[in-house]
């Protein structure tokens, strides 16, 4: 499977810390054992054989079987492999803090995580490829075959740069260049449906998909934005004026979509109780901030 995933013999090898010719014993010993060619080389890279392509699936599942099997026999301190997803902000911005909480009680796990959009970790989740995922909320209802569970709501606030703090944010929108969070991308749709909604069509000068980049381009005096209000660590040294909008409207919402169907259904659990509680504290650690 390591072979057909990273899509040689060499970046297998690399990647389990072996030597390509081990690999290749090792893929030619099944090969006999199961008696049909499973991969051909293609250049450098190789492919499936149909016959490869049948069983890579059953091949998954014994193997994420296996990895259950281990964590029922050491049931007094759970074990095993987590696949995780997560979308760029929280993979910043919430999940340290969660995976130092999940990792402090059990330290047996082992966690791989992959970066991706939310709509792409939607779908490796619902595909079995994932366990659970960051992801923003889905704009459509999720499949019946997984769960999702909020765990941070975001309000839309425009970003200016600290000198027009004392505006309205309606006439930045209306007279400052526009930094658009990418309208195309679910994080941007609610920026959109705002601005039509209050009948303003801005000048626009950039349009992008990465949070963090608009706030520093508005910080350079590139222009105002219409962004969520997201969640630490942002750029450091920037002086921005975080302004709220006239009526508050929820900018979007983060959260956990699961797999029923995982085999890790014991380590789930337990990413979603320690996700819940690093999000309460963080609230809490916000509105004592906002107190003092």
């Amino acid at each position: 499977m390591t072979v057909v995933d990273r899509g040689s013999m060499a970046a297998a090898a690399r990647a389990l810390n072996v030597s390509p010719s081990a690999v290749a014993q090792q893929l030619h010993a099944l090969e006999r054992e199961l008696g049909t060619p499973l991969i051909v080389r293609v250049g450098r890279t190789v492919r499936m054989t149909e016959q490869g392509g049948r069983i890579l699936g059953q091949a998954r599942e014994l193997l994420r079987n296996a990895a259950e099997l281990r964590n029922t026999a050491h049931d007094d301190a759970i074990s095993g492999n987590l696949r995780l997803g997560a979308c760029t902000t929280p993979l910043s911005g919430m999940l340290p803090d969660i995976l130092a909480r999940l990792i402090g009680k059990s330290p047996a796990i082992n966690v791989h995580i992959q970066s991706a959009s939310s709509a792409q970790l939607y779908a490796a989740v619902e595909a079995g490829e994932l366990d659970a995922a960051f992801v923003l909320e889905a704009p459509y209802p999720i499949p019946k075959t997984c769960e999702w569970c909020m765990l941070r709501e975001e309000a839309l606030i425009m970003l200016a740069p600290r000198h027009l703090a004392h505006r309205d944010p309606h006439d930045l929108l209306r007279t400052e260049p526009l930094i658009r969070y990418d309208r195309h991308q679910w994080g941007g749709r609610s920026a959109e449906d705002y601005l039509r909604k209050v009948g303003i069509t801005p000048r626009e000068r950039f349009e992008l998909n990465a949070l963090n980049a608009i706030a520093v381009m508005v910080d350079r005096g590139l222009g105002v934005a219409l962004v969520p209000d997201w969640a630490p660590p942002w750029p450091a040294g920037l002086s921005l004026a975080r302004i709220a909008l006239p009526t508050p409207v929820v900018g979007r919402r983060i959260g956990i979509v699961w797999s029923r169907a995982t085999v890790h259904t014991r380590l789930v659990n337990l990413l979603l109780a320690e996700s819940e509680a690093a999000t309460a504290d963080a609230t809490n650690g916000q509105n004592g901030d906002s107190a003092a």
